[in-house]
């Protein structure tokens, strides 16, 4: 008879993040627009592999928490409250995404075009 394999992924990620479905403070709300980037005057010696990994990955600029997510493989939810803590640490600050954009008066552009008509 086989031993049975046991799925370690499922656990891990809960080992991941403490046991946390949720960052530990409310005042960062991450979304998957929202752009985060290292400090880079932290010492990283006390953070975890993951945690580690993603101030590493940020230090070149800004990315979104998905980019984030997706280079160091795991789920959405466990890296916000990982980036959470980075920022509450000071290793990571975030930027709220861009608003969205308004749409343009058509009438407006008519007449910017028809000006530009004019001059040429």
């Amino acid at each position: 008879m086989t031993p049975r394999r046991v799925r370690t992924d499922l656990v891990r990620q809960y080992v991941i993040t403490g046991g946390r479905d949720r960052p530990s403070r409310n005042t960062h709300t991450l979304e998957l627009v929202t752009l985060v980037t290292a400090t880079g005057d932290r010492p990283v010696a006390e953070l975890e592999p993951e945690q580690h990994r993603m101030v590493r990955l940020c230090r070149g600029g800004y990315l979104s928490v998905a980019e984030v997510a997706g280079h160091v493989r795991l789920p959405v939810s466990v890296t916000t409250i990982l980036l959470a803590d980075l920022i509450d640490s000071g290793h990571m600050v975030a930027r709220k995404p861009p608003p969205v954009a308004r749409p343009t008066d058509l009438d407006v552009l008519e007449k910017v075009l028809d000006g530009l008509n004019n001059i040429l």
